[in-house]
């Protein structure tokens, strides 16, 4: 039979985790996952990589994702189409309507303002996941609720970024020294080059294959951890863009890639192949929650992508 998206039941058993903000949490229970052989689930997003021209680019680690796993090019981001309120769509599993974030900026709010619903950083950590996001743009703080997430990692000081190395360097050294349950790893380097040489230049290209070799350095660095064989990755963006920009209801913003691969996960399978099938960005959340053993939160816009696991 084929994995089961429905909730499933936890563990009697409690566990307790120690944060990197030295703070204890609550005894919890550990939820059950529904393939055992996941012990892990990595979800990186590059900023701004659109789907056609990730398959124009060599891009040598993307392609030996797509033999190993299942994808699509034809999933659907949000229909804002900018960075912020699309990240939080992607880890929170609801549309702006529904977690808030419209802005695409650090704003000087007197207090601190979050998603109105948990991302599933949040909802990993509350059941005792070792939890990690390292992001290449300030304002991805939004989602470091304080207790939140196990270690973070942003660029210091209010509307900054930083480059892919910064973000990979700090990624692999999580990945390897402390072996998270999920990370969230987000690359901006190729949104930075689309607003300033365009989605369709030469330099946006490079910029996709120099990320390629990025990618292939996290999945290296899984490896050392030995983490690959127990890991489930999911590659994917939050926009794509046209000209020097991207935003609503442009298909070259709304069009991304989206590749997972894994134990229990399809080999060299397109999504498409489902006529009445179309990934949404809300997906990646409830896709990560199911293989974490969360509950499939009935507020949810998103669904877990059934569809790109193998039958039992």
């Amino acid at each position: 039979m084929k994995f089961s998206r429905r909730p499933v039941l936890l563990l009697a058993f409690a566990v307790s985790a120690l944060s990197a903000h030295g703070q204890t949490s609550v005894p919890v229970s550990r939820p059950v996952r529904p393939i055992p052989a996941v012990a892990h689930v990595v979800i990186i997003s590059v900023d701004g990589l659109r789907p056609d021209k990730a398959l124009q680019a060599n891009m040598p680690t993307l392609r030996a994702m797509l033999r190993e796993g299942t994808y699509t090019f034809w999933a659907r981001t949000t229909a804002m189409a900018i960075t912020l309120p699309s990240h939080t769509s992607m880890l929170t599993g609801v549309t702006p309507a529904k977690h808030g974030i419209y802005w695409n900026d650090d704003l000087p709010f007197s207090q601190p303002v979050y998603p109105k619903v948990p991302t599933v950083l949040e909802m990993a950590t509350r059941v005792g996941c070792v939890t990690a996001m390292v992001a290449g743009k300030s304002k991805f703080s939004t989602f470091n609720k304080p207790g939140a997430i196990t270690y973070t990692w942003v660029p210091a000081g209010t509307n900054t970024k930083d480059d892919n190395d910064s973000v990979l360097v700090h990624a692999v050294r999580i990945i390897e020294e402390n072996k998270p349950d999920l990370i969230f790893i987000h690359f901006p380097d190729c949104d930075t080059v689309g607003h300033a040489k365009g989605w369709g230049s030469a330099e946006y290209l490079a910029q996709v294959e120099k990320t390629d070799t990025q990618l292939a350095a996290v999945l290296a660095a899984l490896d050392r951890a030995q983490l690959r064989a127990s890991s489930i990755v999911i590659l994917t963006a939050d926009h794509g863009g046209q000209g020097l920009t991207h935003g609503p209801d442009d298909e070259r913003s709304r069009n991304i890639p989206w590749i997972i691969t894994g134990p229990g996960v399809r080999k060299g399978f397109d999504l498409t192949s489902f006529a009445a099938l179309t990934v949404h960005t809300e997906d990646t959340c409830a896709t990560a929650c199911w293989l974490l053993g969360l509950p499939q939160q009935p507020y949810f816009d998103g669904n877990s992508v059934d569809e790109a696991f193998v039958h039992q």
